[in-house]
Protein backbone atom coordinates (compact mmCIF):
# COMPACT_ATOMS: atom_id res chain seq x y z
CA UNK A 1 0.00 0.00 0.00
CA UNK A 2 1.23 3.25 -0.51
CA UNK A 3 1.04 6.81 0.57
CA UNK A 4 -0.13 9.30 -1.32
CA UNK A 5 -0.14 13.13 -0.96
CA UNK A 6 -3.36 14.82 -1.58
CA UNK A 7 -5.78 17.72 -0.50
CA UNK A 8 -8.92 18.15 0.37
CA UNK A 9 -11.69 20.02 2.07
CA UNK A 10 -13.81 19.06 4.36
CA UNK A 11 -16.20 20.03 7.29
CA UNK A 12 -17.57 18.65 10.06
CA UNK A 13 -21.49 18.46 10.53
CA UNK A 14 -23.90 17.68 13.82
CA UNK A 15 -27.86 17.72 12.77
CA UNK A 16 -30.09 19.52 14.39
CA UNK A 17 -32.62 19.40 16.98
CA UNK A 18 -32.42 15.61 16.86
CA UNK A 19 -33.72 12.44 19.18
CA UNK A 20 -31.15 10.97 20.98
CA UNK A 21 -28.79 13.79 22.08
CA UNK A 22 -25.79 13.56 23.89
CA UNK A 23 -24.58 16.06 26.80
CA UNK A 24 -22.75 17.72 24.41
CA UNK A 25 -25.38 18.71 21.74
CA UNK A 26 -24.62 16.16 19.30
CA UNK A 27 -27.50 13.69 17.78
CA UNK A 28 -28.12 11.07 15.96
CA UNK A 29 -30.42 11.42 13.20
CA UNK A 30 -34.19 9.37 14.25
CA UNK A 31 -35.59 9.45 10.52
CA UNK A 32 -35.24 9.37 7.01
CA UNK A 33 -36.26 12.64 6.62
CA UNK A 34 -33.30 14.29 8.94
CA UNK A 35 -31.07 12.35 6.16
CA UNK A 36 -31.97 14.54 3.71
CA UNK A 37 -30.73 17.56 4.76
CA UNK A 38 -28.62 19.57 2.51
CA UNK A 39 -24.91 20.38 3.32
CA UNK A 40 -25.54 23.33 0.66
CA UNK A 41 -25.87 26.27 2.29
CA UNK A 42 -22.38 25.66 4.18
CA UNK A 43 -20.74 24.83 0.57
CA UNK A 44 -22.31 27.70 -0.27
CA UNK A 45 -20.55 29.70 2.22
CA UNK A 46 -17.11 27.90 2.46
CA UNK A 47 -16.25 27.51 -1.29
CA UNK A 48 -15.70 31.18 -2.03
CA UNK A 49 -12.40 30.23 0.39
CA UNK A 50 -11.04 26.84 -1.33
CA UNK A 51 -8.88 27.76 -4.07
CA UNK A 52 -6.64 25.99 -6.59
CA UNK A 53 -3.16 26.29 -6.68
CA UNK A 54 -0.69 25.54 -9.63
CA UNK A 55 3.25 25.56 -9.24
CA UNK A 56 5.45 25.21 -12.25
CA UNK A 57 9.02 24.83 -12.21
CA UNK A 58 11.81 24.57 -15.02
CA UNK A 59 13.55 21.22 -14.91
CA UNK A 60 16.13 19.94 -17.35
CA UNK A 61 15.42 17.07 -19.26
CA UNK A 62 18.88 15.30 -20.31
CA UNK A 63 19.55 12.79 -22.34
CA UNK A 64 21.87 9.95 -20.34
CA UNK A 65 23.38 8.83 -23.56
CA UNK A 66 25.22 12.63 -22.95
CA UNK A 67 27.33 10.73 -20.17
CA UNK A 68 28.79 8.20 -22.22
CA UNK A 69 32.19 9.72 -23.66
CA UNK A 70 31.89 7.26 -26.49
CA UNK A 71 28.34 8.58 -27.80
CA UNK A 72 29.77 11.95 -27.56
CA UNK A 73 32.44 11.28 -29.48
CA UNK A 74 30.62 10.07 -32.69
CA UNK A 75 27.58 12.47 -32.07
CA UNK A 76 29.24 15.16 -29.96
CA UNK A 77 26.23 17.14 -28.01
CA UNK A 78 23.33 17.18 -29.93
CA UNK A 79 21.53 20.58 -28.95
CA UNK A 80 22.79 19.64 -25.09
CA UNK A 81 20.38 19.57 -22.92
CA UNK A 82 17.05 21.03 -22.54
CA UNK A 83 14.86 22.66 -20.30
CA UNK A 84 11.06 21.49 -19.47
CA UNK A 85 8.34 23.16 -17.27
CA UNK A 86 7.31 20.40 -14.34
CA UNK A 87 3.41 21.40 -13.21
CA UNK A 88 1.66 20.29 -10.21
CA UNK A 89 -1.46 20.78 -8.73
CA UNK A 90 -3.66 21.42 -5.37
CA UNK A 91 -5.56 23.28 -3.76
CA UNK A 92 -5.57 26.07 -1.16
CA UNK A 93 -7.62 27.82 1.91
CA UNK A 94 -7.88 31.76 2.28
CA UNK A 95 -7.31 32.49 5.67
CA UNK A 96 -7.02 36.38 5.49
CA UNK A 97 -9.37 38.88 3.52
CA UNK A 98 -5.89 40.58 2.49
CA UNK A 99 -4.90 37.25 0.12
CA UNK A 100 -2.76 35.24 2.59
CA UNK A 101 -3.81 31.27 1.43
CA UNK A 102 -2.40 28.21 3.34
CA UNK A 103 -1.61 24.92 1.56
CA UNK A 104 1.24 21.99 1.75
CA UNK A 105 4.19 22.99 1.17
CA UNK A 106 4.44 19.38 -1.44
CA UNK A 107 2.05 21.27 -3.61
CA UNK A 108 4.91 24.37 -4.24
CA UNK A 109 7.90 22.90 -3.39
CA UNK A 110 10.65 23.67 -5.53
CA UNK A 111 8.06 25.65 -7.55
CA UNK A 112 9.08 29.06 -9.88
CA UNK A 113 6.01 30.01 -10.31
CA UNK A 114 3.00 29.53 -8.10
CA UNK A 115 -0.42 30.62 -9.33
CA UNK A 116 -4.20 30.82 -7.62
CA UNK A 117 -7.57 30.13 -9.21
CA UNK A 118 -10.60 31.18 -7.64
CA UNK A 119 -13.64 29.10 -8.35
CA UNK A 120 -15.30 32.38 -10.15
CA UNK A 121 -12.29 31.92 -12.42
CA UNK A 122 -10.37 34.61 -11.39
CA UNK A 123 -6.63 33.75 -11.46
CA UNK A 124 -3.27 35.88 -9.28
CA UNK A 125 0.14 35.06 -9.42
CA UNK A 126 1.24 34.12 -5.45
CA UNK A 127 4.53 35.36 -3.32
CA UNK A 128 5.81 31.97 -1.53
CA UNK A 129 5.70 33.63 2.00
CA UNK A 130 6.36 30.87 4.10
CA UNK A 131 7.26 27.23 3.70
CA UNK A 132 7.40 25.22 6.94
CA UNK A 133 8.81 21.49 5.61
CA UNK A 134 8.35 19.66 9.03
CA UNK A 135 4.39 20.25 8.96
CA UNK A 136 3.97 20.47 5.43
CA UNK A 137 2.40 23.16 5.37
CA UNK A 138 2.85 26.64 3.09
CA UNK A 139 1.80 30.44 3.04
CA UNK A 140 1.31 32.35 0.09
CA UNK A 141 0.15 35.60 -0.64
CA UNK A 142 -2.10 37.19 -3.61
CA UNK A 143 -3.21 40.13 -4.83
CA UNK A 144 -1.83 43.88 -3.76
CA UNK A 145 -2.71 43.77 -0.24
CA UNK A 146 -6.06 46.45 -0.99
CA UNK A 147 -7.80 43.84 -2.93
CA UNK A 148 -10.61 41.84 0.25
CA UNK A 149 -11.37 37.95 -0.55
CA UNK A 150 -13.58 35.81 0.77
CA UNK A 151 -11.61 34.12 4.02
CA UNK A 152 -12.85 31.29 6.00
CA UNK A 153 -13.28 31.45 9.92
CA UNK A 154 -10.46 29.13 11.85
CA UNK A 155 -11.86 26.86 14.26
CA UNK A 156 -10.78 24.04 16.94
CA UNK A 157 -9.07 21.40 16.33
CA UNK A 158 -9.52 19.42 19.87
CA UNK A 159 -13.46 19.73 19.54
CA UNK A 160 -13.40 17.18 16.68
CA UNK A 161 -14.67 14.01 17.68
CA UNK A 162 -14.87 10.56 15.76
CA UNK A 163 -18.10 10.11 13.80
CA UNK A 164 -18.77 13.65 13.27
CA UNK A 165 -19.90 14.27 9.75
CA UNK A 166 -17.14 15.96 7.44
CA UNK A 167 -17.11 17.59 4.15
CA UNK A 168 -14.63 17.42 1.77
CA UNK A 169 -13.83 20.37 -1.41
CA UNK A 170 -10.86 19.83 -3.31
CA UNK A 171 -9.91 19.80 -6.89
CA UNK A 172 -9.52 16.41 -7.23
CA UNK A 173 -7.91 15.21 -10.79
CA UNK A 174 -8.25 18.85 -11.90
CA UNK A 175 -11.88 18.21 -12.87
CA UNK A 176 -12.73 21.12 -11.21
CA UNK A 177 -14.13 22.18 -7.62
CA UNK A 178 -15.87 19.26 -5.98
CA UNK A 179 -17.95 18.39 -3.02
CA UNK A 180 -18.00 14.87 -1.16
CA UNK A 181 -18.70 13.70 2.74
CA UNK A 182 -17.62 11.53 5.39
CA UNK A 183 -16.95 11.30 8.69
CA UNK A 184 -13.99 11.85 11.37
CA UNK A 185 -12.48 7.93 11.88
CA UNK A 186 -9.77 9.18 13.83
CA UNK A 187 -8.75 12.73 15.70
CA UNK A 188 -5.01 11.25 17.11
CA UNK A 189 -3.23 9.26 14.11
CA UNK A 190 0.54 9.11 15.23
CA UNK A 191 1.49 6.71 13.13
CA UNK A 192 1.21 7.94 9.80
CA UNK A 193 4.69 9.32 8.50
CA UNK A 194 4.29 12.07 6.89
CA UNK A 195 5.62 15.11 8.95
CA UNK A 196 7.22 15.97 11.80
CA UNK A 197 4.42 16.21 13.62
CA UNK A 198 2.45 12.59 13.83
CA UNK A 199 -1.26 13.69 14.87
CA UNK A 200 -3.54 13.76 12.05
CA UNK A 201 -7.48 14.22 11.50
CA UNK A 202 -8.20 11.00 10.18
CA UNK A 203 -11.29 11.24 7.48
CA UNK A 204 -13.35 8.86 4.88
CA UNK A 205 -14.21 11.34 2.98
CA UNK A 206 -13.71 10.86 -0.81
CA UNK A 207 -10.28 12.58 -1.77
CA UNK A 208 -7.80 11.85 -4.30
CA UNK A 209 -5.13 13.63 -6.14
CA UNK A 210 -5.43 17.24 -6.34
CA UNK A 211 -7.12 17.65 -3.24
CA UNK A 212 -4.05 18.42 -1.21
CA UNK A 213 -4.03 21.89 0.56
CA UNK A 214 -7.75 21.93 1.02
CA UNK A 215 -10.09 22.71 3.90
CA UNK A 216 -11.82 20.80 6.70
CA UNK A 217 -14.37 22.52 8.32
CA UNK A 218 -17.25 22.71 10.69
CA UNK A 219 -20.80 22.81 10.71
CA UNK A 220 -20.61 26.37 11.03
CA UNK A 221 -17.93 26.37 7.75
CA UNK A 222 -15.07 27.02 10.42
CA UNK A 223 -11.95 25.52 9.57
CA UNK A 224 -10.40 22.42 11.28
CA UNK A 225 -7.93 21.07 9.24
CA UNK A 226 -5.46 20.88 6.20
CA UNK A 227 -5.93 17.52 4.31
CA UNK A 228 -2.79 16.01 2.88
CA UNK A 229 -2.98 12.55 2.17
CA UNK A 230 -4.61 9.23 1.44
CA UNK A 231 -3.76 5.79 2.38
CA UNK A 232 -4.32 3.93 -0.87
CA UNK A 233 -3.55 0.46 -2.31
CA UNK A 234 -5.22 2.18 -5.99
CA UNK A 235 -3.89 5.51 -5.79
CA UNK A 236 -7.57 6.88 -5.48
CA UNK A 237 -9.41 7.23 -2.70
CA UNK A 238 -10.22 4.04 -0.50
CA UNK A 239 -11.58 6.21 2.82
CA UNK A 240 -8.73 6.98 4.68
CA UNK A 241 -7.54 10.21 4.64
CA UNK A 242 -5.14 12.44 7.05
CA UNK A 243 -5.35 16.00 8.11
CA UNK A 244 -3.24 18.35 9.29
CA UNK A 245 -5.55 19.94 12.63
CA UNK A 246 -6.12 24.02 12.35
CA UNK A 247 -3.95 23.87 15.87
CA UNK A 248 -1.31 23.54 14.11
CA UNK A 249 -1.71 25.33 11.56
CA UNK A 250 -1.94 28.48 13.65
CA UNK A 251 1.04 28.94 14.29
CA UNK A 252 2.55 28.74 10.78
CA UNK A 253 -0.44 31.57 9.67
CA UNK A 254 0.54 33.53 12.56
CA UNK A 255 4.45 33.47 11.76
CA UNK A 256 3.46 34.68 8.35
CA UNK A 257 1.13 37.21 9.04
CA UNK A 258 3.60 38.48 11.40
CA UNK A 259 6.37 39.20 8.89
CA UNK A 260 8.60 35.81 9.38
CA UNK A 261 9.66 33.65 6.81
CA UNK A 262 10.01 31.02 9.31
CA UNK A 263 8.10 28.97 11.85
CA UNK A 264 9.49 29.59 15.54
CA UNK A 265 8.03 26.82 17.59
CA UNK A 266 8.67 26.26 21.63
CA UNK A 267 11.62 24.08 22.80
CA UNK A 268 11.68 21.57 25.30
CA UNK A 269 15.84 20.45 25.48
CA UNK A 270 14.51 16.78 26.64
CA UNK A 271 14.54 13.89 24.76
CA UNK A 272 11.44 11.54 24.70
CA UNK A 273 10.81 7.88 24.28
CA UNK A 274 7.71 5.56 23.90
CA UNK A 275 6.67 3.65 26.13
CA UNK A 276 6.87 0.04 25.58
CA UNK A 277 4.78 -2.56 27.51
CA UNK A 278 7.95 -3.81 29.22
CA UNK A 279 8.63 0.00 30.53
CA UNK A 280 4.79 -0.18 31.42
CA UNK A 281 5.09 -3.09 33.25
CA UNK A 282 8.40 -1.87 34.87
CA UNK A 283 7.12 1.25 36.14
CA UNK A 284 3.48 0.05 37.10
CA UNK A 285 1.47 1.50 34.63
CA UNK A 286 -1.95 0.24 33.51
CA UNK A 287 -1.29 0.73 30.36
CA UNK A 288 1.76 1.96 27.87
CA UNK A 289 1.12 5.30 27.21
CA UNK A 290 3.06 9.05 28.17
CA UNK A 291 6.06 9.87 26.42
CA UNK A 292 9.59 8.86 28.93
CA UNK A 293 12.45 11.32 29.41
CA UNK A 294 14.82 9.54 28.13
CA UNK A 295 17.45 12.95 28.76
CA UNK A 296 17.57 16.33 29.41
CA UNK A 297 19.87 19.22 28.07
CA UNK A 298 21.35 21.33 30.55
CA UNK A 299 20.26 24.95 30.83
CA UNK A 300 17.29 24.51 29.02
CA UNK A 301 13.68 25.11 29.47
CA UNK A 302 13.06 21.62 30.90
CA UNK A 303 15.75 21.46 32.71
CA UNK A 304 15.45 24.75 34.58
CA UNK A 305 11.59 23.59 34.92
CA UNK A 306 12.93 20.63 36.93
CA UNK A 307 12.67 17.87 34.67
CA UNK A 308 14.27 14.83 35.10
CA UNK A 309 15.34 11.55 33.46
CA UNK A 310 12.90 9.02 33.86
CA UNK A 311 9.50 11.14 34.66
CA UNK A 312 7.23 10.25 32.80
CA UNK A 313 4.87 13.17 30.79
CA UNK A 314 1.61 12.16 30.50
CA UNK A 315 -0.87 15.83 29.65
CA UNK A 316 -0.05 18.95 28.46
CA UNK A 317 -1.84 21.86 29.78
CA UNK A 318 -4.59 19.05 30.53
CA UNK A 319 -4.78 17.59 27.30
CA UNK A 320 -3.79 13.72 27.71
CA UNK A 321 -0.48 12.63 25.97
CA UNK A 322 -0.30 8.80 24.37
CA UNK A 323 3.37 9.03 22.73
CA UNK A 324 6.12 11.49 22.02
CA UNK A 325 4.17 12.21 18.57
CA UNK A 326 1.28 13.52 20.96
CA UNK A 327 3.44 15.79 23.44
CA UNK A 328 5.59 17.12 19.99
CA UNK A 329 2.38 18.40 18.29
CA UNK A 330 0.62 19.76 21.79
CA UNK A 331 3.97 21.30 22.91
CA UNK A 332 4.59 22.84 18.86
CA UNK A 333 1.22 24.08 18.85
CA UNK A 334 1.48 26.39 21.68
CA UNK A 335 2.61 30.12 21.37
CA UNK A 336 6.11 31.32 22.41
CA UNK A 337 6.08 33.57 25.15
CA UNK A 338 4.48 32.54 29.04
CA UNK A 339 4.16 28.76 30.25
CA UNK A 340 3.15 25.74 30.13
CA UNK A 341 1.74 22.89 32.51
CA UNK A 342 3.27 19.68 31.76
CA UNK A 343 1.36 16.47 33.69
CA UNK A 344 4.14 14.25 34.93
CA UNK A 345 4.40 10.90 37.05
CA UNK A 346 7.80 10.92 38.68
CA UNK A 347 8.15 7.65 41.17
CA UNK A 348 4.61 6.86 40.73
CA UNK A 349 3.13 10.27 41.71
CA UNK A 350 1.62 12.68 39.62
CA UNK A 351 2.96 16.28 40.21
CA UNK A 352 2.87 19.32 37.41
CA UNK A 353 5.64 21.29 36.44
CA UNK A 354 5.62 24.99 34.36
CA UNK A 355 7.74 25.18 31.67
CA UNK A 356 8.90 28.16 29.46
CA UNK A 357 7.31 29.04 26.23
CA UNK A 358 11.11 29.82 24.41
CA UNK A 359 12.35 29.15 21.17
CA UNK A 360 15.63 27.11 20.70
CA UNK A 361 19.04 29.19 20.96
CA UNK A 362 20.36 29.43 17.43
CA UNK A 363 24.28 30.54 16.68
CA UNK A 364 25.09 31.60 13.14
CA UNK A 365 24.68 28.79 10.80
CA UNK A 366 27.54 30.08 8.00
CA UNK A 367 26.24 27.36 5.63
CA UNK A 368 28.61 26.48 3.43
CA UNK A 369 29.12 24.03 -0.05
CA UNK A 370 31.96 21.58 0.41
CA UNK A 371 33.82 22.41 -3.05
CA UNK A 372 36.98 20.60 -2.20
CA UNK A 373 37.77 17.23 -3.85
CA UNK A 374 37.44 15.00 -1.28
CA UNK A 375 34.30 12.59 0.66
CA UNK A 376 32.55 15.70 1.46
CA UNK A 377 32.36 17.37 -1.92
CA UNK A 378 29.00 18.91 -2.59
CA UNK A 379 27.82 18.27 0.65
CA UNK A 380 25.99 21.65 1.85
CA UNK A 381 26.67 22.27 5.82
CA UNK A 382 26.17 24.08 8.73
CA UNK A 383 27.05 24.70 12.35
CA UNK A 384 24.74 22.95 14.58
CA UNK A 385 22.94 24.40 17.23
CA UNK A 386 19.75 23.76 19.29
CA UNK A 387 17.64 25.26 17.04
CA UNK A 388 19.04 23.26 14.14
CA UNK A 389 19.14 20.23 16.02
CA UNK A 390 15.43 20.66 16.73
CA UNK A 391 14.84 21.37 12.88
CA UNK A 392 16.83 17.80 11.87
CA UNK A 393 15.36 16.14 14.68
CA UNK A 394 18.64 15.62 16.19
CA UNK A 395 19.62 15.51 19.71
CA UNK A 396 19.63 19.33 20.97
CA UNK A 397 22.52 18.57 22.49
CA UNK A 398 24.41 17.21 19.86
CA UNK A 399 27.88 19.14 18.82
CA UNK A 400 29.64 19.03 15.31
CA UNK A 401 28.74 20.07 11.31
CA UNK A 402 25.32 19.06 10.45
CA UNK A 403 24.90 18.09 6.55
CA UNK A 404 21.85 20.02 5.49
CA UNK A 405 22.01 18.81 1.64
CA UNK A 406 23.71 16.31 -0.66
CA UNK A 407 23.93 17.67 -4.08
CA UNK A 408 22.61 14.97 -6.91
CA UNK A 409 25.79 13.06 -8.66
CA UNK A 410 27.78 14.45 -6.09
CA UNK A 411 31.13 12.45 -4.14
CA UNK A 412 29.28 13.55 -1.05
CA UNK A 413 26.34 11.00 -2.16
CA UNK A 414 28.22 8.40 -4.38
CA UNK A 415 29.61 8.17 -0.73
CA UNK A 416 26.74 8.02 1.41
CA UNK A 417 25.84 10.82 3.86
CA UNK A 418 22.59 11.90 4.43
CA UNK A 419 20.74 15.15 5.43
CA UNK A 420 21.19 14.83 9.32
CA UNK A 421 24.14 13.61 9.58
CA UNK A 422 26.68 15.23 12.17
CA UNK A 423 30.27 15.34 11.19
CA UNK A 424 32.48 15.25 14.31
CA UNK A 425 36.30 13.99 13.59
CA UNK A 426 37.85 14.23 10.19
CA UNK A 427 41.23 12.51 9.75
CA UNK A 428 41.38 12.69 14.16
CA UNK A 429 40.51 16.17 13.92
CA UNK A 430 37.76 17.80 16.07
CA UNK A 431 35.00 19.30 13.48
CA UNK A 432 33.12 22.03 15.96
CA UNK A 433 32.55 24.37 13.26
CA UNK A 434 31.92 24.69 8.98
CA UNK A 435 35.68 26.67 8.95
CA UNK A 436 37.13 23.69 10.36
CA UNK A 437 35.38 21.03 7.53
CA UNK A 438 36.46 23.35 4.59
CA UNK A 439 40.38 23.68 6.01
CA UNK A 440 40.15 19.89 6.27
CA UNK A 441 38.67 19.05 3.20
CA UNK A 442 41.24 21.05 1.45
CA UNK A 443 44.27 19.22 2.71
CA UNK A 444 45.49 16.83 0.22
CA UNK A 445 45.67 13.20 1.60
CA UNK A 446 44.91 9.92 0.26
CA UNK A 447 42.90 8.45 2.95
CA UNK A 448 40.46 9.78 4.80
CA UNK A 449 39.03 8.24 8.13
CA UNK A 450 35.47 10.29 9.17
CA UNK A 451 32.94 9.81 12.40
CA UNK A 452 29.90 10.36 12.16
CA UNK A 453 26.73 10.99 14.39
CA UNK A 454 23.71 9.16 12.33
CA UNK A 455 20.50 8.19 13.95
CA UNK A 456 22.10 8.53 17.93
CA UNK A 457 24.71 6.51 16.89
CA UNK A 458 28.36 7.52 16.32
CA UNK A 459 30.33 5.51 12.84
CA UNK A 460 33.56 5.80 11.67
CA UNK A 461 34.53 5.24 8.50
CA UNK A 462 37.58 5.26 5.89
CA UNK A 463 37.47 6.41 2.73
CA UNK A 464 40.79 5.73 -0.06
CA UNK A 465 41.37 9.34 -1.67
Amino acid sequence: MSLRRLALVGLVLVFGPLSAAGQDGRVVPSSPGQLTMSYAPIVKRVAPAVVNVYAAKLVENRNPLLDDPIFRRFFGNPGGPREQIQRSLGSGVVIDPSGFVVTNNHVIEGADQVKVSFPDKREFEAEIVLKDARSDLAVLRIGDKRERFTAIDLGDSDALQVGDVVLALGNPFGVGQTVTHGIVSAVARTQVGITDYQFFIQTDAAINPGNSGGALVDLSGRLVGINTAIFSRSGGSQGIGFAIPVNMVRGVISSAQGGSSVVRRPWLGAKLQAVTPEIAEGLGLKRPAGALVASVTPKSPAARAGLKTGDLVVAVDGQPVDDPNAFDYRFATKLLGGQVQLGIVRSGRESRLAVALESAPENPRNEVIIQARSPFLGAKVANLSPALAEELRLDSAAEGVAVLEVADGSVAQSIGFQKGDVVLTVNNEPIAKTADLQRVAAQPTRLWRVTILRGGQKLSVVFGG
